[in-house]
């Protein structure tokens, strides 16, 4: 059997991973050189804290709200764009209560698979730099602690570990620098990896194991003879496959037109930066929830995340929300001192945002061998080893290990 994995991402190269070891002969094929996006940007994640899906019935007006300010962490670009228009509309049609209530145990699902698999990755790959010690969430508003403290109940009952700490318990964590925070949540089950060794790991593991990659080679489209896809289209030629595996992130809306299917995807950009030699580092990542800003130390480096900016695939930067990551990082750790980044430079890349916040895995009934995997948004990292296996069992056509009916990318 022949599998061709558009996307070379995270999610791309960890299926890869599982169907190669499989025995699946499998070729990647990537519009890039693969050493950069979003699988390299990231925080690094595993978390299974972050069970919640992004469309929550509070998301549209809290959105609504940020969008008035030019340093929130959401926004939305105005633009007569009808794929976001339907996008917008599904979003809200999905963000009710009773939706996020019955997909929350399903994501929990994926993300505990994935956390169980990423410490079998660790033993199998090169060093990647696996911390297990918890992720902080932290807040300066008592109104989001409540919140976050009832997040935290709903994490116990699904077995999750975590401590509920006032301000001066979470200083007595963080000893190595100042924490200006009113409390926070620590979820000892997350960890975190540097994604960018994580995805080296992974492409010369893969190397070793024969998996053949065709990069810098844009796919342009598919062709197809009663319901099947025979090949895929790219400018160097038709590359065959007896299952195709649709993984590129925030391009799959757009690749999927080729085929006369229409998928809801919008990318939502992101921004990082990273200090390093740092003589004083966090000892914990953190989420600083009210501004939506993450960050995540390994030993003497430090990088820091955030914003949520639906404008397409534009490729500006906007210094405000920029420099605005850097002094809600201020605000919680007013010790750090950290310089302002160069925003002509700063990193950004394109998060794969559907609009229920619940990934694609599975397969299209439109073409009997097209198998979606993509859409994880923020929990790329945190999803990949367990989607990488749920790739192998759908490929061959054996029950998955967890329900993926939520995640068919024909729900919309």
């Amino acid at each position: 059997m022949k599998v061709v994995i558009i996307g070379g991402g995270i999610i791309g190269l960890t299926g890869a991973y599982y169907l190669s070891k499989e025995g699946i002969d499998v070729t990647v094929v990537d519009n890039g050189d693969i050493t950069d996006g979003c699988s390299f940007g990231n925080m690094g994640y595993i978390s299974p804290s972050h069970f919640i899906p992004l469309a929550t019935p509070g998301m549209i007006k809290q959105g609504i709200k940020w969008m008035m300010s030019s340093t929130s962490p959401f926004y939305i670009k105005p633009r007569l764009s009808m794929d976001l228009i339907q996008w917008g509309l599904a979003f809200k049609k999905s963000a009710n209560k009773n939706l996020v209530d019955r997909n929350a145990p399903l994501l929990n699902n994926l993300i505990q698979l994935s956390r169980h698999k990423i410490n079998e990755l660790s033993e199998e790959l090169s060093d990647f730099q696996l911390i297990e010690k918890g992720v902080f969430m932290l807040y300066k508003n008592e109104s989001t602690g409540k919140h976050e403290r009832e997040i935290a109940d709903q994490a116990n009952v699904f077995g999750l570990k975590t401590v509920v700490c006032n301000g001066q318990e979470v200083q007595d964590y963080e000893t190595e620098t100042e924490v200006d925070v009113a409390g926070g949540v620590l979820y000892k089950d997350d960890c975190h990896v540097n994604p960018a060794m994580l995805m080296k790991s992974l492409y010369n593991k893969l190397k070793e194991m024969d998996v053949r990659f065709l990069l810098n080679m844009e796919v342009s489209g598919f062709e197809t003879h009663n319901g099947t896809i025979t090949a895929v289209k790219t400018h160097q030629g038709l590359i065959a496959g007896d299952e195709i595996i649709i993984a590129n992130g925030s391009w799959m809306g757009e690749l999927s037109k080729s085929l006369g299917i229409k998928l809801l995807m919008q990318p939502g950009k992101g921004y990082s930066m990273v200090y390093e030699g740092l003589q004083h580092n966090l000892l914990y990542p953190s989420i600083l929830v009210d501004d939506r800003v993450a960050t995540t130390p390994i030993n003497q480096w430090l990088r820091i995340g955030g914003t949520m900016e639906m404008s397409g695939f534009s490729q500006k930067r906007l210094p405000r929300r920029i420099i605005a990551i850097h002094d809600a990082f201020k605000k919680y750790y007013p010790g750090m001192n950290l310089p302002i980044p160069d925003t002509n430079t700063t990193w950004y890349g394109y998060r794969p945002v559907t609009p229920d916040g619940m990934p694609y895995i599975g397969r299209h009934s439109k073409y009997k061998n097209l198998i979606y995997a993509g859409g994880h948004a923020m929990l790329g990292v945190s999803t990949a080893s367990g989607t990488g296996h749920l790739l192998a069992e759908i490929v061959r056509h054996q029950p998955t290990t967890i329900p993926i009916q939520a995640f068919m990318p024909e729900r919309f």
